[in-house]
C-alpha cells in the first residue's frame, strides 16, 4: 500500500477509523470522510500527516462527486475506496417510520451506490473497492429488518457491478463483520442497560459465535486491508464474513 491513495467513508470512528489507521501504518495516504467535522479533525490529528479529511454526506451524490474531485486535486490518483459509512435503526415491524426507512437506505444503499459509481472515473487498473456489509445481510436480528435489507441490497449490487466493470481491472468485494467492539456499541449498551452492564453484555454477545467473542476493530481493519491490497488480486465479487464463524453455523 506504500504511497497508494485511499478514501474511507465514515472514517472518523469505529471500523472506519481502524481501517484508516491500518492503511496509514502500511504506508498509504488516506482521505477520511464523514458528516461531523469535529470528529474528523480529531481523527486526522491522531492519524498524522498521511491523513486528510473531507466533510460530506454519502447520501448526497453532489457531496460524493465533490469528494473525488478534491482527492484528485490533493493526490492526483485514487487506488482504494472503502465504503464504510452506515447507519441503522432498531425498529420492529409495526413501528417503522418513513424517516427511519429513508435514513437507513439513503446511507447504506444509496450512499454505497454513489460512493462506488462516482469513484469509477478516478480508478484505474489494479484499483480496489471494499464495501462494509454486515452479517445482517443474511441473518438480521429482531428489529433490524431495514438495516439487514439495505446490507442485502449492497451484496446484490456487487453481483451486478463486477459484470458492469468487466475488463476495467477494478476489483469490488464486500467485507461483512458481525458484532464489533466499538465506542458506539458500548455507548448504545450503556444507554440501554447501564454502564455497569456493558462488558457483561459484550461478553454475552460473543457466546453465540464459534470463536467465543465479538471482534475488535483492528481485526476487521486487517481483513479490509487484505481485500484492498494486491494480496487479494484474484478475489473479486465475494462477501467475506469476518464474524468469528457465526454466519457458517
Amino acid at each position: 500500500m506504500q504511497n497508494k491513495v485511499a478514501v474511507v467513508t465514515g472514517g472518523s470512528s469505529g471500523i472506519g477509523l481502524a481501517v484508516a489507521e491500518e492503511f496509514v501504518a502500511r504506508g498509504a495516504k488516506v482521505v477520511i470522510t464523514g458528516r461531523r467535522e469535529d470528529q474528523l479533525r480529531s481523527a486526522e490529528a491522531s492519524l498524522g500527516e498521511s491523513c486528510s479529511i473531507f466533510t460530506g454526506d454519502v447520501s448526497s451524490s453532489a457531496d460524493v462527486d465533490s469528494l473525488y474531485q478534491e482527492v484528485a486535486v490533493r493526490h492526483g490518483r485514487l487506488d482504494m475506496v472503502i465504503a464504510n459509512a452506515g447507519a441503522g435503526y432498531h425498529s420492529p415491524l409495526g413501528s417503522i417510520t418513513e424517516h427511519e426507512f429513508d435514513q437507513t437506505f439513503n446511507t447504506n444503499a444509496k450512499g454505497v451506490l454513489f460512493t462506488v459509481q462516482s469513484a469509477l472515473p478516478f480508478l484505474k487498473d489494479g484499483a480496489s473497492v471494499v464495501i462494509i456489509g454486515s452479517t445482517g445481510s443474511i441473518n438480521p436480528p429482531r428489529g433490524m429488518s431495514m438495516y439487514g435489507g439495505a446490507k442485502a441490497a449492497v451484496r446484490d449490487f456487487v453481483r451486478s457491478w463486477i459484470q458492469d466493470t468487466k475488463g476495467s481491472g477494478i476489483r469490488i468485494n464486500v467485507l461483512s463483520p458481525g458484532a464489533v467492539d466499538t465506542d458506539s456499541l458500548r455507548s448504545a449498551l450503556a444507554r440501554a442497560q447501564g454502564e455497569d452492564r456493558v462488558q457483561a453484555e459484550i461478553d454475552r454477545m460473543g457466546v453465540g459465535s464459534p470463536i467465543g467473542r465479538i471482534a475488535q476493530t483492528s481485526e476487521i481493519a486487517k481483513a479490509v486491508a487484505f481485500l484492498a491490497s494486491d494480496d487479494s488480486s484474484f478475489i473479486h465479487g465475494v462477501e467475506l464474513f469476518a464474524d468469528g464463524g457465526l454466519a457458517q453455523v
